[in-house]
C-alpha cells in the first residue's frame, strides 16, 4: 500500500492549485481501505479531487485517496464497482455490455464513490435510478451494507454527507439497450459538456454552486453580473456564469471569487447559493471563509 509523505497534490487537483499534505494514503482494495479507516480514524476521504479545492498552504492531517481501488465486475446486468473507480470507464464498460443507465457518467470526471456520496446525475439520469446498494463504513458499526430506501437520495445528496458514512463500494442495475441508442446518449451527453462547460485543460472544479430548488445557480449568476469577476489568477468563466477557472491563482483567489459570486446572488435575488465545491485545508482564514459559504 502506497504512502506518501509531504505529498505535493496540486497537480491531482482539477483547479491545479493546492500544497503539500503531510500524509497521503493509497489502500487498493476494501479490505486495505477499511484497516486505513480503523488505524486513521481522523483521516478525510477524497476519490480523485475533482471538486475539492486544497488550500495553496496545504494540510497538516492525513486524507485516504481511493484512486487505486478501481475494480468492477458485472453479474448479469448488475455491475458492482469499487469506490475509486472513474465514473466515465464505468459508463463505457457498461456501454461494451449493451447496457443502458450510467451514460450519464461519461462525462464526469469524478469517481463512483463521490458520485453515490452526492448522487451525481445529469440529462435525466442519475445514481439513484439504478442503484441497488452500497457497502459502506462507519465508525460505530464497521462495514454495513445500505440498500437504496436507506439512501435517503435527493436532489446531489445522500445519507452519506449527514451520517458520516464513506462508500466502499456500490451495485447498479442496468437496463438492456441497443449500442447504438447508448452511444448516441453518450455521445449527446459528451457534445452537452463540450458546449456548455469549459474544458478540462482548462482548471475548474465543474460547477461551483448547485442549483436551487425550481432555479438555476448559472442564470442568476448571470442576471447578478458575476461574469468578469477576478481575483489573481481566478476568474468567473466568460461562456458560464457558475464555473470558475483557475489558471496560476492560489486558493485564497479561488474562495475570494466563490464569495463575490454568492454575495451578488444573495443581493440581488436574497437567495442563499449553496456551493457544490468540497474544501481541505487547516489555513484558519481560508477555513472561516469556507465555514461562511457553508463549504464542507
Amino acid at each position: 500500500m502506497l504512502v506518501e509523505e509531504n505529498f505535493d497534490v496540486t497537480r491531482l487537483t482539477s483547479f491545479k492549485c493546492g500544497g503539500k499534505i503531510k500524509k497521503v494514503i493509497f489502500p487498493e482494495s476494501v479490505e486495505e481501505f477499511v484497516q486505513v479507516l480503523k488505524d486513521y480514524p481522523d483521516a478525510k476521504v477524497f476519490g480523485n479531487l475533482t471538486n475539492t479545492l486544497v488550500s495553496s498552504d496545504g494540510y497538516s492531517g492525513t486524507i485516504i485517496l481511493t484512486t487505486k481501488m478501481t475494480n468492477f465486475r458485472f453479474n448479469g446486468n448488475k455491475v458492482e464497482a469499487e469506490c475509486g473507480l472513474k465514473g466515465a470507464k464505468l459508463s463505457q464498460a457498461a456501454e461494451e455490455k449493451g447496457l443502458s443507465g450510467l451514460e450519464f457518467m461519461i462525462a464526469f470526471p469524478g469517481t463512483i464513490g463521490g458520485e453515490v456520496f452526492m448522487n451525481a446525475g445529469a440529462h435525466g439520469q442519475n445514481i439513484a435510478g439504478c442503484f441497488v446498494e452500497a457497502k459502506c463504513y462507519n465508525p460505530e458499526s464497521g462495514v454495513i451494507t445500505m440498500k437504496k430506501d436507506d439512501m435517503n437520495f435527493s436532489y446531489r445528496t445522500s445519507v452519506c454527507q449527514t451520517k458520516n458514512l464513506i462508500v466502499l463500494s456500490a451495485v447498479f442495475e442496468l437496463q438492456p439497450a441497443s449500442a447504438e441508442d447508448i452511444k448516441a446518449k453518450m455521445d449527446e451527453n459528451l457534445h452537452f459538456r463540450k458546449t456548455h462547460q469549459p474544458s478540462l485543460t482548462l482548471p475548474n472544479c465543474g460547477s461551483v454552486f448547485r442549483n436551487p430548488e425550481g432555479n438555476s445557480s448559472g442564470r442568476l449568476l448571470e442576471q447578478a453580473g458575476v461574469k468578469g469577476y477576478t481575483s489573481g489568477g481566478a476568474r468567473v468563466w466568460e461562456n458560464h456564469a457558475n464555473f470558475i477557472i483557475n489558471q496560476g491563482g492560489s486558493s485564497s483567489d479561488i474562495l475570494n471569487v466563490i464569495q463575490k459570486m454568492r454575495n451578488s446572488v444573495r443581493e440581488k435575488f436574497n437567495i442563499e447559493l449553496k456551493p457544490e465545491v468540497r474544501f481541505l485545508g487547516d489555513n484558519s482564514k481560508e477555513v472561516e471563509i469556507c465555514k461562511d459559504l457553508k463549504i464542507i
